[in-house]
């Protein structure tokens, strides 16, 4: 990049032949990459998008945060929390396992009576890194129907055991109609720190849209909790439940789990290609790529990293419809593609984009 006349203005001076070839070589890589991607979605029978990654935080234009805990041994803090909850006029989401439901079915129907989201954080605790579908699905399910029992309401929000999750947990939990929950916010005080130190941790350098991760059943965190809840409060924050956080309407996440709208720019009005899938595929990679996602593929070493992460934003009919565009078509197409994304990431009033290409 190059500055001119004060304006930002990008230069790409590549060859053509070296582009398509990059691309080519790409496209031709992930092919095989795909096919077990599509796979995934084919055994849990869904048309849901591959989201490889879960909600970490939102992104909000307002101060509203969640309290989260998650529920899998004990209940000797129920009640407190309820009351400490109440007190500050704060709503949490409560992630509980099913054999947490089995023991303790009158603490969750406490917690969902006092206005407080149940959620599902698995039925055993399994470590579902790497579990196999149809058991996930299983798990699932049995927790979800144990939570409806209990309270009449399904959850529509997952949290995975111990944080551990992989590309096709993540897809067959959303293909499920669950929102898969992590956090950016942890209070780690299931290593028993100082109720000092999870109010350090979890109190600072906070900002709308965050998800703070705290644990039932553990002294150090009734005791700091209403000094958490207070300074928040002061801090400006509203303190809802996950789902009330969770954005309307169509959405994206990011590289980084940030939950955010799709971007309504005029990049998706762009034809790339007179091809229907062909343009498909560009509109989905100018929505997903970044100007550094694009510069990796025309690296001499395209990384295994870097294909996966095509194969999960384009359908088997968009990869080979692209394979199949000749040679000036594709070019054409990856040239405005590249344009869009830059003017994009670079969205500021009274700058220009102006590839310059070698012929």
């Amino acid at each position: 990049m190059k500055k001119r006349g004060g304006f930002i203005m990008f230069v790409m001076t590549m060859t053509k032949r070296k582009l398509i070839r990059a691309v080519m070589f790409v496209l031709v890589l992930i092919t095989g990459i795909a096919i077990g991607v599509f796979a995934i979605l084919s055994s849990i029978d869904t048309g849901a998008e591959n989201v490889k990654l879960p909600i970490y935080n939102v992104k909000r234009t307002d101060n509203k945060i969640s309290i989260t805990f998650d529920c899998a041994w004990g209940n000797s803090n129920t009640d407190k929390l309820i009351s400490i909850l109440a007190e500050a006029d704060a709503k949490a989401t409560f992630f509980v396992t099913g054999e947490f439901a089995d023991k303790y079915a009158d603490d969750i129907k406490k917690l969902s009576d006092a206005g407080h989201e149940i959620a599902n954080h698995s039925d055993k605790h399994p470590h579902i890194k790497g579990m196999n579908v149809n058991d996930l699905i299983a798990d699932t399910k049995e927790c979800s129907r144990k939570i409806k029992m209990i309270t009449g309401n399904a959850p529509t929000l997952y949290r995975a055991p111990y944080g551990e999750y992989d590309d096709k947990a993540v897809t067959t939990l959303f293909g499920m109609g669950m929102s898969v929950i992590q956090w950016n916010k942890d209070s780690i005080d299931w290593d028993k720190p100082t109720p000092e130190t999870i109010i350090e941790r979890t109190t600072k350098n906070i900002s709308g849209g965050s998800i703070l991760l705290f644990h039932n059943d553990l002294e150090n965190t009734t005791q700091a909790l209403p000094t958490v809840l207070k300074s928040l409060k002061e801090q400006g924050f509203e303190l809802c439940t996950v789902s009330e956080l969770l954005l309307e309407g169509d959405y994206t996440i990011d590289s980084n789990g940030t939950m955010m709208p799709k971007s309504k720019t005029t990049v998706n009005q762009i034809i790339y290609s007179d091809n229907h899938d062909a343009n498909l595929a560009f509109e989905a990679l100018a929505e997903k790529l970044s100007i550094s996602d694009i510069n990796a593929l025309l690296s001499k070493d395209v990384s295994m990293e870097t294909a996966r992460k095509l194969a999960s934003y384009l359908t088997q009919e968009q990869i080979a419809a692209l394979k199949a565009l000749p040679e000036e078509s594709l070019y054409n197409g990856f040239i405005k593609l590249k344009e869009a994304v830059y003017a994009r990431e670079n969205a500021v009033p009274g700058s220009s984009t102006e590839p310059i290409i070698k012929d």
